[in-house]
């Protein structure tokens, strides 16, 4: 089952992100759970949250994926969000 995982970093947190951005993106080749993902921005274009699309059996398993992810550990995010996804457009023809 696919779900997207929404994450709005905490304000004036860019330097943050940057610290942990490597484990971050090591965490997410190493679970192999997430199946496309890349950051939000904010109006001046730089980096200020994250979305996830992540596969996994079910809802609980995708929170503590998302709670063991190293931007989550360290306290980047003020917010996030997690529901169900359901493909229905793709004309790139990418596979999940």
């Amino acid at each position: 089952m696919l779900f997207v995982v929404t994450a709005l970093d905490k304000k004036d947190s860019l330097a943050l992100r940057l610290s942990v951005r490597e484990a971050h993106l090591a965490y997410a080749r190493e679970t192999g759970r997430m199946k496309l993902g890349g950051p939000l921005l904010d109006e001046k274009g730089e980096m200020a949250g994250s979305l996830m699309i992540v596969e996994a059996p079910d809802r609980a398993t995708v929170e503590a994926w998302h709670a063991a992810d190293p931007y989550a550990e360290a306290g980047l995010f003020a917010h996030s969000d997690i529901r169900p996804w359901k493909p229905t457009f793709n004309p790139s023809g990418a596979t999940f």
